[in-house]
């Protein structure tokens, strides 16, 4: 393989991006060399961008969600081949610990993420391991392919809740992933499932998404609607899509007794007060849910019956990186997937 220049974006301080320039080497053992087609930003790259992600100090490469052609692998690679359509589980974990000894690699005690290691999907090329590549479907376009990450993610946090037929679930935070948990819990039998938000173009896409009711928080009683839908009882499941107190708060009073709170949200001030004893009195859990575990498979499966395109709203070259990420910010311009195309 000839010398490749790979041109990789990264934060450097608080609302400024640069690039890195790395000279690529020939994948090893189980390593695959991927040219990037499609990434997407993602709300852990917001985080990044304002300097507020809690586990990625400043300066850090950004992206992870993306699809593109592998052009050369390792000795030990048996998965994929040079040409392969693919997508990328992008984390790493030890192999080593418990957790990854009983499969459960999800939970390993030293789990990072490739933009962690140097390794950003907003770039031209980007290597990764052999066991997280996964082929695209045939039918499936490489923006697509770049949306199964942020699929994997809210397959993950509605399998960990267990969302049932005929269960009402209410999701508050209608970003990407909040109505991708709509989507899934629709598809997977809820019969009731509201999102909440303060952006009427967002929860319009959660309704064409599968929502079957919208709150707009800015000018509507949250809890009031709740208790009309349910006969004061409250829903059965919340997922909290957002990462703030006010949220928190919503996701645990908005469910009934012995319900179940799935918190999601990156929380960019980790210190919150929350009223305790509604887990007395009301007996509720409440749960986390962060990344995937054997849910890749699971996404890449159900994404036919769920329309990725439609949360694509804005496309840029890698240069424009740093629009890019102010136009995600930036609430006059509606976004909510953008996608870069190296």
């Amino acid at each position: 393989m000839d010398k490749l220049i790979n041109k990789i974006g990264r934060v450097v301080e608080p609302g400024k991006v640069d690039f890195l320039e790395k000279t690529l080497k020939n994948p090893e053992g189980k390593e695959v060399l991927i040219k990037i087609v499609s990434s997407s930003i993602c709300g852990s790259d917001l985080h990044i961008f304002k300097g507020k992600h809690p586990s990625a100090p400043l300066p850090v490469t950004i992206g992870h969600e993306f699809s593109g052609d592998v052009i050369a692998v390792g000795s030990q690679v048996k998965n994929v081949k040079a040409g392969d359509r693919v997508t990328v589980e992008p984390c790493l974990v030890c192999g080593e610990c418990l957790a990854c000894c009983t499969g459960n690699y999800g939970y390993c005690e030293n789990i990072s993420f490739t933009y962690r290691n140097g390794d950003g999907a907003m770039a031209h090329y980007i290597t990764v391991q052999d066991p997280y590549v996964y082929k695209l479907p045939d039918s499936m376009s490489y923006d697509e392919g770049a949306l199964i990450e942020p699929l994997s993610v809210a397959t993950h946090a509605v399998r960990r809740a267990g969302v049932k037929l005929g269960e009402k679930v209410i999701i508050i935070g209608s970003g990407a992933i909040g109505i991708l948990i709509a989507a899934l819990s629709r598809r997977s039998g809820a019969t009731e499932v509201v999102v909440v938000d303060h952006n009427d173009a967002k929860l319009q896409m959660a309704l064409e998404m599968g929502a079957t009711r919208t709150i707009n928080s800015k000018n509507e009683d949250v809890c009031q609607i709740v208790n009309e839908l349910t006969d004061g009882y409250g829903m059965d499941k919340s997922f909290e899509c957002v990462g703030v107190e006010a949220t928190f708060i919503q996701a645990m009073m908005s469910v009934k007794k012995n319900g179940l709170a799935t918190i999601i949200g990156i929380f960019e001030n980790p210190n919150i007060t929350i009223p305790a004893t509604r887990f007395i009195t009301h007996e509720i859990k409440i749960q986390g849910s962060q990344g995937y575990c054997w849910d890749f498979p699971v996404a890449l499966s159900v994404a036919d019956s769920i329309p990725l395109k439609k949360l694509i709203t804005h496309k840029f070259q890698l240069d424009q990186l740093q629009e890019a990420l102010e136009t995600c910010l930036s609430r006059e311009k509606g976004a909510i997937k953008v996608l870069i195309e190296p």
